[in-house]
């Protein structure tokens, strides 16, 4: 484990699917790190065996938590680039080499993966494309970013980003957080196509209308009281 791109993983219940989610990232080489957010099945059990770095909440702190612990430790084990990467299986390992090269180039100091630039594949549904770009303008109203995917999981730092951003957003109002950092810290930042493949499984894990309302409440109150 000795590749400088760091692939973090937040991870909760995710026994079902996980061992093939990280073979993939294994297979290309990447150093692996799964934040285990306390889960109750036998996530753990399941990655017995692989070559990954293993971290485990004792309670379950939410997928912010989960990523910010990731960040910490993959800094602290001396990553170069550091890519968050859902467990749930929707997320393309191929992917991330674009990602990062336009790390190395210097074009940005993150690189956000996009459903909806030329070159991106996403088999979403007309109401979660609805969902997704109601966001885009939810999130520009709240961060002045606009981008043409505000709520995707699959992106990739460097350590000067790495290192500036602090998520205090445990849940999943953490994809604005990431915005909200970028902003402060004056960040370089660019897109990047992705592919997307949402399985049965993907999608019952998937957010819910729910916590989309909710997260529009979550930012409307950290606009109130920042």
């Amino acid at each position: 484990m000795n590749n400088p791109v760091f692939i973090i993983i937040p991870c909760y219940n995710e026994a079902a699917i996980i061992r093939q989610t990280v073979n993939s990232l294994l297979d290309l080489s990447y150093t692996v790190v799964v934040i285990d957010d306390a889960s109750t099945d036998s996530t753990q059990q399941v990655l017995s065996g692989l070559s990954v770095f293993y971290i485990r909440h004792p309670i379950n702190l939410g997928q912010g938590a989960a990523l910010q612990t990731g960040i910490d430790f993959a800094l602290k084990k001396g990553a170069t680039y550091i890519v968050s990467f859902d467990a749930d299986g929707q997320h393309d390992a191929k992917d991330i080499k674009e990602m990062v090269d336009i790390l190395m180039d210097g074009k940005a100091d993150i690189v956000f993966g996009s459903r909806f630039l030329p070159g991106a594949s996403s088999d979403s549904s007309g109401f979660r494309k609805f969902l997704l770009h109601a966001g885009r303008y939810i999130n520009y109203i709240f961060t002045g970013i606009l981008l043409s995917d505000a709520h995707n999981g699959f992106r990739a730092m460097n350590r000067k980003a790495a290192g500036s951003i602090l998520l205090k957003e445990n849940r999943m109002t953490h994809a604005s957080e990431f915005l909200l950092e970028v902003k402060r810290n004056q960040l370089k930042f660019a897109e990047s196509p992705v592919h997307i493949r949402y399985t049965t499984y993907s999608k019952r894990k998937g957010q819910s209308l729910f916590n989309s309302i909710r997260i529009f409440f979550d930012l409307v109150l950290n606009k109130i009281f920042e």
